[in-house]
């Protein structure tokens, strides 16, 4: 073997035994079959599914929940295109699913909670687990049980232990953000008196605003979303009881009236909403905003000016919300999306920071009573910690795209 050939495979090894170590368990899913007799099922009527590993030593008895991400499906079309994909069956998700951040097993990735039960909910309903229609149409054989897979998965969590919790956090990303605070006070009925339970939402406050030409597209893709799916009676009833069900898809509606604490972590430039809410494709018809919407280094200074405006818009829905000792927040000013389940933006040397606290010293601190934080970073670009977000326009990610 030449002398180059061993220095490329030593080299080689080296980087995999690196991601081995910050992306190296691997934890088997688990099917929930008890909830099909119940009417729990995914979008094709597969049974809902988790990735569950244990906690050990004195996290045995505590509990982070992660709800998976993915976007909403907003009418039968978009449904069905999910549909035999991972977000809309069980079948099609993973055996062995990778757990890293906010879910590590290792100290010195996840100092505060490697040690606990660290499950991780298939996302397969397309409602940020909130929709419930029985009746289920022959031909497209669609199911839309959001709001029965998410009990059916928690009866089977407290079967398993959850039932003997004394920490529990109910957490997610994304459109699993926005479940984590939709649910966030069910959640913690369902635990025992005495346990501390909180919820953290990453990158699931979707803001209520009109798009760059003027028309509401967010409010209108939740409302069909909300229609569809039959959200309405599985929303806050202190919300719908005041204002339209659509509009208590919003957090900006609901979170103000969750009594359990609650932490939001979210890039005030989120790259999700910038793409989707501010400058959706059906607003952009000429693309002028791609590029920019791919990287935020190629956006005009106009198209900046416009972000920076959205950034005031998401602080004032946030402020909206009033004070709370109880709330915490960690509101960067990146151009990013969901940063607790990747180590680089989670817990790592050069991971972003506010008040020189990463996202995971700031949660931790704030869990265990150790100090409360509440922090609005700087507008862009003041913030060099940031790992912004760069897309490659011939990928999709895995957050659908409205």
């Amino acid at each position: 073997m030449a002398n180059g050939t061993v220095q490329q495979w030593i080299y080689s090894f080296a980087t995999l035994s690196i991601i081995f170590r910050t992306e190296g368990l691997f934890v088997n899913i688990t099917y929930v079959l008890s909830g099909v007799a119940k009417g729990a099922v995914c979008l094709d009527g597969s049974p809902p599914a988790y990735h569950h590993d244990k906690g050990f030593g004195t996290g045995v008895n505590s509990w982070l929940i992660q709800m998976e991400g993915g976007g909403w499906c907003n009418n039968i079309s978009t449904c069905l295109s999910r549909k035999n994909t991972r977000l809309g069956s069980s079948k099609q998700m993973v055996e062995n699913l990778a757990f890293s951040g906010i879910l590590s097993n290792l100290p010195q990735f996840n100092p505060d909670f490697y040690n606990w039960n660290r499950v991780k909910v298939g996302y397969c309903d397309g409602s940020s687990f909130t929709g419930d229609v029985q009746a289920v149409n022959p031909i497209t054989n669609l199911h839309f049980r959001g709001a029965r897979v998410f009990l059916a998965v928690m009866e089977d969590l407290l079967a398993k232990g959850m039932k003997n919790a004394e920490n529990a956090i109910l957490s997610g990303c994304s459109a699993g953000g926005l479940t984590s605070i939709l649910h966030c006070d069910s959640f913690k009925a369902l635990l025992p008196m005495g346990a501390k339970v909180k919820c953290f939402s990453d990158a699931g406050y979707f803001i209520d605003v009109k798009d760059i030409s003027g028309a509401p597209h967010i409010e209108e893709y939740f409302r069909d979303v909300v229609s569809l799916h039959g959200s309405a009676k599985n929303l806050p009833p202190v919300c719908t009881s005041r204002l339209k069900p659509d509009l208590c898809f919003f957090p900006q509606n609901v979170a103000q009236h969750v009594r359990t604490p609650l932490f939001l972590v979210n890039a005030a430039y989120d790259s999700w909403q910038i793409k989707n809410i501010l400058a959706p494709g059906v607003a952009d018809p000429y693309g002028f905003w791609l590029n920019c919407k791919l990287d935020i280094l190629k956006c005009s200074s106009r198209q900046l000016e416009i972000m920076h405006g959205y950034r005031l818009l998401f602080l004032r829905a946030l402020n909206a919300l009033g004070p709370s000792s109880s709330r915490g927040y960690f509101i960067n000013s990146c151009f990013a999306h969901c940063q607790t389940e990747v180590q680089e933006t989670w817990y790592r040397a050069d991971s972003p920071k506010l008040a020189n606290k990463t996202i995971a010293k700031a949660l931790g601190d704030w869990f265990y009573d150790k100090n409360p934080f509440q922090k609005i970073d700087c507008p862009y670009p003041c913030d060099k910690t940031c790992h912004n977000r760069v897309f490659d326009p011939n990928v999709h990610t895995f957050d659908i795209d409205i």
